[in-house]
Parts: structure tokens; C-alpha cells; sequence
């Protein structure tokens, strides 16, 4: 009782006060803190903050990341793995500590590529990086519109390499090309070059060039983003990349309309060498010059012709001998033909002929009266012939060379019982005749 009465006698803590101690104490047992996790549920809030889990197999733990901490803002979405730097610290209201995060980087190139991956696999099965979709660059675009960072060296590398090769109408549109609102304001350029009218005080450009240089993965991440891939591929305007260097690559890249390795390249492509095409023309200048001489020409030389009427009457009068010797050599060759088939012919009198075909007529009047009684005759021969085998199977003569014979009596009548036998009786074998006589 003693005890209980000492527990009741110190004093009760509010709970704003318990809260308070609880964060100053764990803000200063930790201080600054690195902690790597996996990014779970993200938040970003109407005024720029940002709510996030981090998580790992067995634990999460919640971070804000305020606005005015947000410098280098790296992809942040589900699932990936970053490092979270900041201090350790709790939000009173709701009983939670939390990190209050002044800086997240990727944990790792991997993670970054693995994103990339599976987003590139979603674009490319809804078709927006299909080769049927790329459309050809104008040849000599009248106006360019490139998308890029107003500083650093490739808005002037560019602009130098179009003046090198055929400077068209050049309209920039300045962004960002890195940190969190570079995807944003990408997206912004690209669709309001799209939005220019055609005749318009502005003039809409021929040609859109995205480009920025070079970089690693999480500085070329806001052209992965996938909202900047659906507008660069849905834009109506044909569109060149040139991102980072030539090894690098971006979804927008497959988005685009061509990919170039650089952006200088990227200039390159976009118009022809300034010298090459006036080369062409001049070329093309030169062969219309001597058109009309040509031509001239070849009509002088036929005029001259005709006011020749000797050279053309020469040429007529030679080509009729030619025709007319060539005629002489034709209906030569078809009399001789035609006086050797008549030679061959051998005529005769009609009579002649009348005689040969009455011969042949009555030759063939015999050969078919004997053909239509041969066809008559015919079926009553062969039944003739089944009647004589038959009766040769049947004939007792057949009967004799089995072994048997023929008892006949004196006037040559067949015995066919003992009481017949009289007298003097032939017997008749299969090879002839005995006489016998009943004893």
C-alpha cells in the first residue's frame, strides 16, 4: 500500500508533452540517418510534399519528403529499391515515427533498368513502338522545333551544325532535361508545338528534335517517363530523339519517328548538307541551260534536211530500190514454189479419175458384202462349234476308250440284254470290232 501511494504521488504527463519528449528523445538518439528499403505506397500531396512507405520483408516505416527538400527528385514508384537519407523523427498527432527525408537516390543501376524493362514491355504491347507507326522525315523542313535545356552546350552545338548544313526556321522551346518536372515540361513542349496552326503567327514547325547530352540512368530517367512516351508518340508532328550519347537509349527513343546517336546528329538528319544540295542545284540549273541548245540543235539539223530535197529524194529513191529488189527476189521464189507443187501434182483426164474411183468403189463393195456375210455367218459358226463339242463329249466312242464296248447283233443293232444275244454277235472296242458267237 506504501508503494501505491508513492506511484500516486508523481506527477501525470499530458499527452502532448509525452509526445514531445518521445520526439526529441528519438530525434536525438538517431540524428541523421540512411536507411535502404523498397518504395511502397507514394503520395504527392496538392502542395508539393511527398508521402511514401518504405519496406523491407518484414518492417515499414513512413517518410515525408517536404517541398523545399526536394532538389534531385529520382523516379519514385512502387516497388523500387532506393536509399533514403534524413532524420529519424514522429508525427505527434498520430502516434508514428516517421523519416523526414531530405534526399532519395536509386539503391542501384539495376533497379532503375528493371523498371525501364517492364515498362517498355507495356508500351511495346500496346503497339507504340510498332515500325508501321514511324513516318518519314520531311526532306527540307521550312521550320524546326527543338526541345531542349537553354543551357549547356547542345542548343549551340545543334544550332552551329544546321548552319554548317542549311539553317531552316529554328523555334526553341526551353525545359528541363533532368529532375522532376523535366518529364512535365517535356510533355508541355511537344504538345504545344502540336497545337500551333498551320498559316498561324507562329509557324508550326515541320520537325520536332527532343535532345539532351549525355548522362547516367537516373539523369536520363524523366525521358522513360510514360506519359512523355505516349505524347511523343502520339504526336503529329514527326519526331527525331537524341538523348544522351550514342550508347544511351530511352523509351522515347523507340517512340520516336527516328532515333538519332546524338543531338548534333540529330541536325545532321534533319536537313540535307547545305554544299550537297547546291551542288544539285546547280547541277539540275546546268542541265536546263543546255536543254534548249540541245534541242536546237536537233531540230537545226533536221531543217537541214529538208531544205536538202536531193539528200532526202537520194534516201527515198534508195530505199524504193531496195523494196523493189526485195519484191523481184519474193515473187521469184513463189513461182518456182508454186511450179513445183503443180510438177508435183501429176494431173489426169477425168475419165482417168472417174475409172480409178469406180475400181476403188466396187473394191469396196466387195470387201464389205463379204464383211457383212462373215458378221452374219458368225454367230451361227460358233454355236455349230458348241454343238460339235457337246456332242463329242457325249458320244459313246468316248465311253469306248474308258474301257467299256458295244455288243451288236448280226444286223448291227446294240445288245442291251443277255436274252438279245442270238447267233453270231459283234463286239466293238474303242480300236475296232471281234465276232463272237453264243455258244
Amino acid at each position: 500500500m506504501a508503494e501505491l501511494s508513492l506511484l500516486d504521488e508523481k506527477p501525470a504527463w499530458s499527452v502532448s508533452e509525452l509526445s514531445t519528449a518521445l520526439k526529441g528523445t528519438i530525434e536525438k538518439a538517431f540524428g541523421d540517418v540512411r536507411v535502404r528499403g523498397e518504395l511502397g505506397r507514394v503520395t504527392k500531396a496538392a502542395s508539393g510534399h511527398m508521402y511514401f512507405d518504405l519496406k523491407d520483408a518484414s518492417a515499414l516505416i513512413n517518410g515525408v519528403w517536404f517541398k523545399g527538400a526536394q532538389r534531385k527528385v529520382p523516379e519514385m514508384a512502387e516497388g523500387l529499391e532506393v536509399i533514403v537519407s534524413g532524420r529519424l523523427s514522429t508525427y505527434p498527432a498520430r502516434s508514428n515515427y516517421q523519416l523526414i527525408v531530405t534526399s532519395v537516390e536509386p539503391a542501384g543501376i539495376g533497379a532503375l533498368l528493371k523498371l525501364i524493362e517492364e515498362r517498355k514491355k507495356k508500351l511495346a504491347a500496346e503497339g507504340l513502338f510498332d515500325d508501321a507507326k514511324k513516318r518519314a522525315l520531311p526532306y527540307l523542313p521550312r521550320t524546326i522545333g527543338i526541345i531542349t535545356s537553354p543551357t549547356g552546350a547542345v542548343i549551340h552545338d545543334m544550332l552551329h551544325r544546321l548552319r554548317e548544313r542549311f539553317l531552316p526556321h529554328v523555334l526553341f522551346w526551353p525545359v528541363q532535361v533532368q529532375g522532376e518536372t523535366a518529364a512535365a515540361q517535356v510533355i508541355a513542349a511537344v504538345k504545344g508545338f502540336n497545337s500551333l496552326e498551320a498559316g498561324g503567327p507562329v509557324p508550326r514547325p515541320d520537325l520536332l528534335i527532343i535532345a539532351r547530352g549525355g548522362g547516367s540512368v537516373e539523369d536520363l530517367m524523366p525521358f522513360n517517363d510514360e506519359a512523355l512516351v505516349r505524347a511523343v508518340a502520339a504526336s503529329a508532328i514527326p519526331t527525331i530523339s537524341a538523348i544522351g550519347h550514342e550508347t544511351d537509349w530511352t523509351l522515347i527513343d523507340l517512340a520516336a519517328d527516328m532515333r538519332a546517336p546524338t543531338p548534333t546528329g540529330a541536325a545532321e538528319f534533319a536537313v540535307p548538307v547545305k554544299a550537297d544540295l547546291l551542288a544539285t542545284v546547280m547541277d539540275l540549273h546546268q542541265r536546263l541551260e543546255l536543254a534548249p541548245v540541245r534541242l536546237i540543235r536537233e531540230y537545226r539539223n533536221r531543217l537541214a534536211e529538208i531544205r536538202a530535197p536531193r539528200n532526202l529524194l537520194e534516201a527515198l529513191a534508195q530505199r524504193l530500190d531496195d523494196r523493189a529488189m526485195r519484191l523481184g527476189r519474193g515473187l521469184s521464189s513463189w513461182l518456182q514454189a508454186r511450179h513445183l507443187q503443180l510438177t508435183r501434182l501429176h494431173l489426169r483426164s477425168p475419165l482417168e479419175m472417174l475409172a480409178r474411183r469406180r475400181d476403188r468403189l466396187q473394191l469396196l463393195d466387195q470387201r464389205l458384202t463379204k464383211e457383212a456375210a462373215l458378221r452374219s455367218i458368225e454367230p451361227q459358226r460358233q454355236k455349230l462349234l458348241r454343238l460339235t463339242e457337246k456332242l463329242e463329249v457325249l458320244s459313246y466312242r468316248n465311253t469306248l476308250k474308258r474301257g467299256f464296248a458295244v455288243v451288236k447283233d448280226e444286223a448291227g443293232h446294240a445288245i442291251t440284254l443277255a436274252a438279245q444275244a442270238q447267233g453270231s454277235m459283234q463286239v466293238e472296242f474303242a480300236d475296232g470290232s471281234i465276232a463272237i458267237k453264243k455258244v
